[in-house]
């Protein structure tokens, strides 16, 4: 091997010991949020006050857990990157034009209620039947500043109602598009006519 070969082969080294690096650092500072709602008129007040600034508390400790069975607002932390959604991250770093992104069009959070542990080469939400993918809301993924990114989407009345358990990131509506990555944790049961908000926050320092 020449010098020319060497410098090439140690600078595709590092690119991939970087890489390597910024995924430990997204598992460790990813953090889940769930906002739940009795109803609709409840989460319309909620969208209000975040307009305006204003905290809203709808219910009361007593309240949240009748209707949730756990507290209205949770955040949990961690995830697992799986193996696809390693080699999707890195088709969309190294070419010009191939890869799907996790972007307005393409991304989903997903959820489940199966807790089978995670695994890197798992491909999807491991539920059998309860799983349900809902698109981005308006502007989200929010990205460019504070070095992180922020994914959302709105589960309505008649999505997901079933144990909150597994959790996901995809650059589309299903098991069979690429799935970024997996977190188990029981979050209680979305009821009928609730709406349950999800967030992935994705930060890096």
């Amino acid at each position: 091997m020449n010098i020319l070969q060497e410098n090439v082969a140690t600078s595709v080294d590092m690119r991939i010991k970087n890489l390597s690096t910024i995924f430990e650092r997204i598992e460790k500072n990813t953090n889940w949020g769930i906002r739940r709602f009795e109803n609709r008129k409840d989460h319309k007040a909620q969208l209000k006050a975040d307009v305006d600034g204003e905290i809203l508390k709808p219910y009361t400790e007593r309240e949240e857990l009748d209707l949730f069975g756990i507290p209205q607002m949770t955040i949990f932390n961690g995830n697992l990157t799986l193996n696809e959604g390693i080699n999707e991250m890195f088709t969309i770093f190294a070419s010009a034009s191939s890869g799907t992104k996790f972007d307005n069009t393409n991304a989903h959070l997903g959820v489940g209620d199966s807790n089978t542990a995670e695994a890197a080469s798992q491909t999807g939400l491991q539920a059998s039947t309860n799983k349900a993918y809902v698109a981005m809301d308006v502007s989200y993924p929010t990205y460019g500043t504070s070095q992180q990114a922020v994914w959302k989407s709105t589960f309505g009345l008649s999505t997901a109602n079933f144990a909150w358990n597994e959790f996901t990131l995809a650059n589309g509506n299903s098991d069979s598009s690429v799935n970024f990555n997996r977190k188990v944790s029981s979050q209680g049961t979305k009821q009928a006519d609730q709406i349950w908000e999800l967030t992935q926050t994705a930060s890096m320092s």
